[in-house]
């Protein structure tokens, strides 16, 4: 079948795609989006999470042709989404939640990071002053072999700060 959807907000194309293929496998091995992290295979662990309609989903779960017509933003895609919902207000490379994993040392070894970032920047969007237990929720589904979360529960303090403070977000 041929699956057509809009990618980090460019439209593309699909071919051949079997019906038990997941939206992860196309995304990383047809399209070159290796930014979500192919782990468990189950969804327990959050580092392929990607945003489906603006939902954060596990895309190792979610098969293919159930992407058909929809918009999905992948790690790859948080710095242009961030420019776009901002308007001009917004310069540089990355997204504010990308920075601010940077600056607050949240990155270690990486493979969990595509998830948080995705996961942290949609609880941004729909809540801009979260509180530590809102971020521990919508957080929860991504698991961090190499912290114990205070850098990232750093960083996502740090990002929404940066969101909600009025001032244009430069980075």
């Amino acid at each position: 079948m041929r699956v057509t959807f809009t990618v980090n907000g460019r439209r593309h194309e699909a071919d051949d795609v079997w019906e038990g293929e997941s939206l992860l496998y196309v995304l990383r091995e047809r399209m070159g989006l290796p930014g979500s992290k192919n782990a468990c295979e189950q969804g327990e662990c959050g580092s392929c999470t990607v945003r489906l309609d603006g939902e954060p989903v596990c895309a190792c779960l979610v098969a293919a042709g159930q992407a058909e017509g929809r918009e999905v933003v992948t790690v790859e895609g948080l710095a242009a989404y961030a420019k776009e919902r901002a308007g001009s207000a917004r310069t540089g490379d990355l997204a504010p939640v990308q920075q601010a994993f940077l600056d607050a040392g949240a990155v270690q070894c990486g493979f969990c990071t595509p998830g948080l970032l995705v996961a942290a920047d949609e609880l941004i969007e729909r809540n801009p002053q979260p509180s530590d237990a809102d971020i521990r929720e919508a957080l929860s589904g991504n698991l961090c072999r190499c912290t114990g979360y205070e850098k990232i529960m750093d960083a996502v303090r740090l990002a929404a700060a940066r969101t909600d403070d009025g001032a244009p977000e430069v980075v």
